[in-house]
């Protein structure tokens, strides 16, 4: 499941990106309702979890111009008020969920699922990704080969994860750029290649045959040579 959190509390956003990551889902952030509201009307996202108060755009009036665009991407407010008439507003501006502040991340995670299930999307990813005799276990956060463990760096393991996620398939530097680095924006600087270098060295090094390919001038690719 792809999740856009609208948050300008940095503590909180970062809290909660953390935590639906771990339980295997993708999140993505935006500070403020402008930045929220261009994420969302081209994100592809399941459901939109939106702080009710935000700089530039309050969170009712970024869903209010969603639905107005025709977007029916599940929101759910999250808010401090917590009043009858305060829930009233936000579910009638177009919002499918409303959460008060202080919540349990628990009761968070099953209303976003509910949600996710109503639009049909998938609950979660898959805990463990495997090409070949490469395994990727992400919940453990550890990954083998032939049985070997592969210690990695936290960035490494998230490069490796999306790799391996798209295994098969061209990965190209903006995909990286914007799930792995989370630029939305080329910053001109080989950072990509130096640790799509480092990887491989740590992945393939000392092994019969390379997982990791570079398509010239197309991205990158998690293959099993082998077969």
């Amino acid at each position: 499941m792809r999740l856009l959190i609208v948050e300008d509390d940095a503590e909180a956003a970062a809290y909660l990106t953390k935590a639906f990551r771990e339980v295997g889902h993708i999140a993505d952030h935006a500070a403020d309702g402008l930045e929220g509201y261009a994420m969302a009307e081209g994100g592809g996202y399941d459901v939109l979890v939106i702080d009710r108060m935000l700089p530039r755009l309050d969170g009712l009036s970024l869903i209010r111009s969603l639905r107005e665009q025709k977007d029916e991407t599940p929101a759910l407010i999250l808010s401090a008020l917590a009043q009858v008439d305060d829930r009233v507003k936000g579910l009638r501006a177009g919002g499918d969920d409303y959460l008060p502040k202080p919540y349990a991340f628990s009761e968070l995670l099953a209303r976003v699922e509910v949600l996710a299930r109503r639009r049909g999307a998938p609950a979660s990813e898959p805990t463990t990704y495997r090409a070949g005799e490469l395994v990727l276990d992400r919940l453990a956060h550890r990954v083998t080969r032939e049985g070997h463990e592969i210690v990695l760096q936290p960035r490494e393991f998230r490069l490796l994860e999306y790799l391996m996620k798209h295994a098969g398939q061209v990965v190209t530097r903006t995909m990286l750029l914007e799930n792995v680095w989370d630029y939305h924006f080329d910053p001109q600087t080989n950072v990509i290649d130096v640790h799509v270098s480092r990887l491989r060295s740590k992945v393939d090094k000392g092994f019969e045959h390379a997982m990791i390919h570079t398509v010239r001038g197309a991205g990158y690719m998690v293959r099993d040579s082998a077969h």
